[in-house]
């Protein structure tokens, strides 16, 4: 996987997703502690409309900023979204009531829904050649994991020696980084999108979220998605709650049980490179949703169970397969995108899988809450286990095996179009073939390539 650091465009790109993370995880630690200040015994209330707000502005602000964004530089979008992100962290220190957290929550993660679409579609014209993508899938993974057990460390460590409100300090540091490094890469230059996409600024707004519903292998993401989603609720909503009250173990075994699901993603995202170079992406991404509805059989168990010190290693192994799991189906579905869309519809359809993802969460986090601390923790685990298995059943039946959808590593689609004019974009590199243009790639499912199935 290093090996494509060797790009350098890449490696800034990369650089700036790391230093991004690590100061958006300081912001999570010094967020709980501004929630506290200022409200108290409701600091959970506050972090979870917070929350709230964030998935919210996900779900409707990507979608919208995809409709335009062909008609800003990428540069520009990407180191202002940047800078707005580090304004609204400089910010933060200075609020004295709580409308003004959410307010300022709400910009903060507006400028995140126009930023992550757009770096993620950006990394396939980066990395042409599916080998190195992939290993950039798998990097980025990792460096989703590694913040998770890196940022809380760096935080505690900073907290030993300054206030809690000097860490946003340390999140505008990495959002100024972040766009010192986006303004510093050489971008490829943009394809224009596909005649298909549109004119209207509504039919571009849900441009992505119709290849979704046309394409088998976007409808069967969108049900890994929610089965994803459950899990990722349970772990991040109930751990503390299986930790110090139902185990009744130390707040340092928190930081355990969280360590194994990072451990077991980054485990699988090491692994999948040289995997996928034999297996195709649907037989790995269907086996990590249907093992997903497995480890909730096992936290089942675990929960039912009234005593024993086989508990807590259960846990930690059922957290570890929750998050190796987790990792089959996210880190390939990059390539899945990719290659349903031509490349002036990535940003679109990268962004409809934004949103949409995060619209499953928007579900299953209240739900993991809520039932969790109304009935308990077992219901909280047959609900989102329900959840989990309905939704890895329906991705297997949306994504049947043999379908044109399922190729093989590196396979291509030759094909015919007939009817677009010589200097159409998507015939870059085609050659003429009777009254039309025959060329070969990836299986895309919009409207340019639906006669060819």
């Amino acid at each position: 996987m290093p090996s494509v650091l060797r790009d350098r465009t890449y490696r800034r790109l990369f650089g700036a997703q790391v230093i991004a993370l690590t100061g958006t995880g300081l912001a999570t630690v010094a967020l709980g502690l501004l929630a506290y200040e200022l409200a108290g015994a409701d600091a959970g209330s506050v972090l979870g409309t917070a929350l709230a707000i964030k998935m919210v502005a996900y779900v409707v602000i990507a979608p919208a900023i995809a409709a335009v964004a062909d008609r800003l530089p990428r540069r520009a979008l990407l180191a202002g979204s940047d800078l707005v992100r580090a304004g609204v962290a400089l910010s933060l220190p200075f609020v004295g009531q709580v409308w003004q957290v959410y307010v300022l929550i709400f910009l903060l993660q507006t400028a995140s829904a126009a930023f992550t679409p757009a770096f993620q579609a950006l990394i396939p014209e980066v990395l042409p050649e599916e080998r190195d993508y992939t290993r950039a899938l798998s990097l980025s993974r990792l460096a989703y994991d590694l913040e998770s057990l890196f940022s809380p460390a760096l935080a505690a460590a900073l907290l030993s020696v300054v206030t809690y409100d000097r860490l946003f300090l340390g999140t505008a540091a990495g959002f100024l980084g972040s766009s010192a490094l986006m303004l510093s890469a050489v971008l490829p230059r943009r394809a224009r999108a596909s005649a298909g996409s549109g004119p209207g600024a509504y039919a571009k707004a849900t441009a992505g979220t119709r290849l979704f519903l046309g394409a088998p292998q976007l409808r069967s993401l969108l049900a890994m998605n929610l089965a994803v989603a459950a899990a990722g609720a349970v772990v991040t909503v109930n751990s503390v709650v299986y930790v110090r009250d139902f185990l009744g173990l130390s707040p340092e075994s928190v930081a355990l049980a969280l360590g194994a699901y990072g451990a077991g993603s980054m485990s699988v995202a090491l692994a999948l490179p040289r995997i996928l170079e034999h297996r195709p992406d649907r037989r790995v991404m269907l086996t990590g949703a249907l093992l997903l509805p497995a480890a909730f059989g096992a936290l089942g168990a675990i929960t039912s169970a009234h005593g024993g010190g086989w508990r807590w290693p259960a846990l930690l192994g059922t957290w570890a397969v929750f998050g190796a799991a987790c990792s089959m189906v996210l880190t390939p579905a990059g390539r899945v995108l990719r290659r349903a869309a031509p490349e002036g519809d990535r940003t679109a359809v990268f962004a409809a899988q934004f949103s949409l993802s995060h619209a499953a969460w928007l579900l299953t986090y209240p739900l993991a809450g809520w039932v969790g601390a109304k009935a308990g923790l077992g219901w909280a685990t047959a609900a989102l286990g329900a959840i989990a298995l309905a939704a890895a059943a329906l991705a297997a039946r949306l994504w049947p095996a043999g379908a044109a959808t399922e190729e093989a590593p590196g396979h291509v689609h030759e094909h015919e179009h007939r009817g677009l004019s010589p200097g159409h974009p998507h015939l870059r590199g085609a050659r003429p073939a009777g009254a039309g243009w025959r060329h070969s790639h990836h299986h895309f499912t919009d409207e340019l390539h639906a006669a060819h199935g």
